[in-house]
């Protein structure tokens, strides 16, 4: 038995069957990777083929570049309703108190609706004993060509700056 294997050839012979083996070994060992692969491939494409993927990639950019197109059209439209929203009259006060400061309660009352740029009107009710007079005046950026009360002011500034 130990006259198999004398000959430098022989050594080489051994060497080259076991490189073998092993290259074998990895053969298989990379097919059933590639199998694997190839089955994700299949599953991704969709049985499709390579053909289609140009025309599924081209697709999926369209659809993007069309929602870009809408994301941009409804923030527009947010800004421009944000900037209709601080428009509105949507800042109320009331302002109660006792106008002639005689007996009687806060019976008198001065009512802002304005907007966040101070823009509207004031309300006020003035009770005496006999009868009740209502004023209105005009609100620009806090001001009134009309001379505005204590009371008035104070509304508008409850109606901005609410407690």
């Amino acid at each position: 038995m130990g006259e198999i294997i004398l000959r430098p050839s022989d050594w080489l012979t051994a060497g080259l069957v076991v490189a073998i083996i092993l290259l074998f070994i990895r053969t298989i060992i990379l097919s059933g990777k590639l199998k694997r692969l190839r089955r994700s491939y299949l599953q991704f494409m969709g049985q499709s083929g390579v053909e289609d993927m140009e025309k599924v990639v081209i697709s999926i950019n369209e659809r993007l570049t069309s929602q870009e197109q809408e994301i941009s059209r409804l923030q527009q439209s947010v800004d421009s309703m944000g900037q209709m929203l601080k428009m509105k009259k949507g800042n109320v006060s009331i302002h109660r108190y006792n106008a002639f400061g005689e007996r009687g309660n806060d019976l008198s009352f001065s009512l802002a609706i304005v907007n966040d740029q101070e823009d509207g009107m004031v309300l006020s009710g003035l009770h005496s004993r006999e009868q009740t007079f209502i004023y209105a005046k005009p609100v620009k950026q806090g001001e009134s060509p009309y001379p505005l009360t204590q009371e008035e002011k104070q509304a508008i500034n409850q109606a901005l700056r609410p407690e």
